[in-house]
């Protein structure tokens, strides 16, 4: 399958701007829902695919273009796999509606010390689903092992990237340039195999 133009099934700028980087190299017109005056769809399922597939078949069905879901989160082993799925709505807004990390990563890092464990491992998790109308939905899945800092360091990136160092690594997702991250990242394996499917 060749694509040409790819809608981004998110209103999230920072996670637009990752993908649109990291299909740079090809030859696709990439727009986001914003871009189209697309709605937000709102994460009603319990697993990162079912929002994934949510997001990608609804917003392809609107606008009749290929368009790619993306449902990624942090996932904390001392607390039993928190924020999962929730993890965007685990920031809380602000005056103006938009989601406040800094505020998050606080309470996470404040909710390990109350834990009072030595376990702060985590991982990232994307799947990636591209709906493509009339054709069968493909879904793409990525992860990435590490474990939560205490101290945010960094400034880069975005979401949880300040508090998350991947395994064999000494420095945090929000200390790698793009192109660094998207190599080992959790959304980089994703679209590793994606890019396999759709631009091989």
């Amino acid at each position: 399958m060749r694509l040409q133009k790819l809608v981004i099934a998110s209103h999230n700028q920072g996670k637009v701007a990752e993908i649109r980087d990291m299909l740079a190299r090809f030859d696709v017109e990439v727009v986001s829902a914003d871009d189209l005056a697309l709605p937000d769809v709102e994460e009603t399922g319990t697993t990162f695919e079912e929002n994934a597939r949510l997001k990608a078949e609804t917003l392809a069905k609107f606008s009749g273009l290929p368009c790619l879901g993306d449902d990624s989160g942090l996932c904390v082993d001392a607390l039993d796999g928190r924020p999962g799925v929730y993890s965007a709505r685990y920031a809380p807004k602000d005056a103006d509606g938009k989601r406040n990390f800094d505020k998050a990563m606080d309470k996470l890092i404040g909710e390990l010390n109350e834990k009072k464990t030595d376990n702060w491992s985590a991982h990232f998790s994307c799947v990636l689903a591209l709906a493509v109308p009339e054709q069968e939905t493909k879904v793409f899945e990525g992860r990435v092992d590490g474990r939560i800092v205490p101290e945010k360091s960094g400034n880069k990136g975005f979401g949880f990237d300040p508090v998350f160092m991947p395994d064999g690594f000494d420095k945090t997702f929000a200390n790698f340039t793009p192109e660094e991250k998207a190599k080992v990242s959790h959304r980089g394996r994703a679209f590793a195999k994606l890019i396999e499917d759709c631009f091989a």
